[in-house]
């Protein structure tokens, strides 16, 4: 598994970077056959009425992306928490996958080919000539990524699992995009097209 740590705000000792790679391989020791890479970034607040100390660590599983984060006033103790959310996180994610697995095992080859027949179609619709790239604004951050049709079930375990408060996707049903979002209280919402 590949591990890059970064830092904001704090100078990475070797102590440090030992300690997060420690806790960040227990964490995903069960999980080696699907976690791929890990990418943690630790960062200190620089207000100091305000003494938090992040870890935050995404881990690219399977073409899944799992999230955790956690602020606490001592980094050690941020880390401690992360690599536990995480390994919560990442049993979760088996659990769920191997259920589909064997749901998607009754399955027929024909099945298969007609959903790989559609994704292809809707690939080459979005890469047709005269398409042309704009490039963002400097201050503006865009990310790029691969979007798979999905229903919004599956969606909204995604959104469990990237620990943010929104999922942007695109529907299998009518291949539009929508937002799952988590509701203030309680629930969930998903915005879509008129």
């Amino acid at each position: 598994m590949k591990i890059l740590i970064h830092g904001k705000n704090l100078q990475l000792t070797g102590a440090l970077k030992e300690y997060t790679e420690a806790k960040i391989e227990k964490a995903t020791h069960h999980y080696k056959d699907i976690v791929k890479e890990a990418d943690i970034h630790l960062s200190i607040e620089k207000n100091r009425k305000i003494p938090f100390q992040t870890a935050e660590v995404t881990i690219f599983a399977n073409g899944t992306v799992i999230r955790a984060e956690e602020k606490t006033e001592n980094l050690y103790s941020s880390i401690d928490l992360v690599s536990n959310k995480l390994c919560r996180k990442l049993r979760k994610y088996k659990e769920r996958n191997n259920k589909a697995i064997t749901n998607n095992s009754l399955k027929t080859k024909d099945s298969f080919l007609n959903e790989n027949e559609e994704s292809n179609s809707v690939v080459k619709e979005l890469f047709k000539e005269g398409n042309e790239a704009i490039l963002p604004e400097p201050y503006i951050k865009n990310k790029y990524f691969k979007m798979n049709p999905i229903s919004s079930e599956e969606a909204l375990k995604q959104l469990d699992l990237i620990d943010h408060n929104f999922y942007f996707f695109r529907n299998k049903k009518n291949n539009e995009l929508q937002v799952i979002y988590k509701r203030n209280h309680g629930g969930y919402g998903l915005i879509q097209a008129k």
